[in-house]
């Protein structure tokens, strides 16, 4: 009787509580959106078992070692790869693998609509400090207005490592949801007539300078911000492996099998993080919020933005506002979205190689803004 006693007191039964199972369900949700909807499968899905892994109750001080904040812990040491930030630079490794900066090349002032967009971090990050947070905790929310996951964890893993996971998995939910929350923004500030604009194609780049492109972009971007050169130096070196053409092997690696294992480890992980006595707090529902007002900033702060240039733009150089919505780093979701967007309201407008250079240009701003905060705040 004793043993059955013992084996009771150690099962997830004995130490189950309605926040364990609010949190699987959760995680059962990401899935179903993940299989159901298609959202972002590649990265729900392994987050939401992660949650599910994360959530099953045991005893705490039995030492089992089995939880991801356990010493010891198999899932503990898989974790160190976030909390010591080794993942997002090979996600931006294989990024850059994979990325075609034709588009930003041919058309350098679409850069500005990435930069543009990058205002959604330093407002939230004001709202931040507003509702109580410490500025390195405000600066490492405010990147989740970037909606680039990588860099929100690795900014946090070095200014508020104990808000990792409600940062991350606001961050990656809201690149999921990238196809729900930009149309109805999109709707409000762009008039059919500017939806109705036709942008001139990009001219042909020369292999030259795709290959001079990611020299000059670390040389540029290291020195303006040096906290961010452990992500842009990757997603510029995978990018130089891409365009060099001598280096097949190690780039088809980068973007292929070395980004999957790297997405799966990352995304389960900060998945099991998620356990519900740590992560269902009032930070947590604050963070939440802030990320939801910041991605929508940082949406309209892009298409508000191309509508100016277009004041100081010849006529036959005009750029469609709905393009500034992929200045946000969700690649290339968002500018799947302006594509969309752009079809719907002229069948023939294919929008989808100019919404490429704000967005591929949204993930070089992000990394350069996590950059200024982490030498202003560290």
């Amino acid at each position: 009787m004793d043993g059955l006693y013992r084996f009771i007191e150690y099962s997830g039964f004995a130490n189950f509580t309605p926040l364990h199972g609010v949190m699987i369900l959760v995680g059962l949700l990401f899935i179903f959106l993940a299989i159901r909807f298609e959202y972002e499968p590649l990265l729900l899905i392994p987050i939401g078992f992660g949650i599910v892994i994360g959530n099953i109750p045991f005893m705490q001080d039995a030492g089992l070692q089995l939880g991801i904040y356990e010493d010891g812990s198999v899932l503990n040491y898989l974790y160190m790869g976030v909390v010591k930030g080794v993942y997002p630079p090979l996600i931006f490794l294989g990024i850059g693998a994979m990325t075609d900066f034709s588009t930003l090349i041919s058309s350098p002032r679409l850069m500005l609509l990435g930069a543009a967009a990058q205002v959604g971090i330093f407002l939230t990050f004001l709202g931040a400090i507003y509702l109580g947070f410490s500025p390195m905790e405000a600066g490492a929310i405010g990147i989740i207005g970037g909606a680039d996951g990588p860099t929100a964890i690795f900014l946090s893993s070095r200014l508020a490592p104990e808000l990792i996971g409600p940062i991350a998995i606001a961050a990656y939910s809201y690149m999921a949801l990238v196809p729900i929350i930009q149309p109805p923004i999109m709707k409000i500030l762009v008039t059919k007539k500017e939806r109705l604009i036709r942008m001139k194609p990009p001219r042909s780049v020369s292999k030259l300078e795709k290959i001079i492109f990611p020299i000059v972009g670390i040389l540029l971007t290291a020195f303006i911000a040096p906290g961010s050169l452990p992500l842009l130096g990757m997603l510029f070196f995978g990018n130089l492996l891409k365009e060099s053409m001598v280096t097949n092997r190690l780039a088809n690696t980068a973007r292929n099998a070395l980004i999957d294992i790297v997405t799966i480890l990352l995304g389960l992980t900060v998945g099991a993080s998620t356990q519900a006595d740590v992560f269902l707090t009032n930070d947590s529902l604050l963070i939440f919020m802030l990320g939801a007002l910041s991605f929508m900033v940082a949406t309209a702060g892009g298409i508000i933005f191309a509508k100016v240039m277009n004041i100081f733009s010849a006529k036959d150089n005009k750029i469609n506002p709905l393009v500034g919505a992929a200045g946000v780093s969700a690649v290339p979701d968002s500018a799947r979205v302006v594509q969309h967007e752009g079809l719907k309201s002229d069948p023939t407008n294919h929008l989808l190689m100019h919404a490429m250079a704000p967005n591929v240009a949204g993930v070089i701003g992000s990394a350069v803004a996590a950059g200024i905060l982490m030498s202003f705040l560290m």
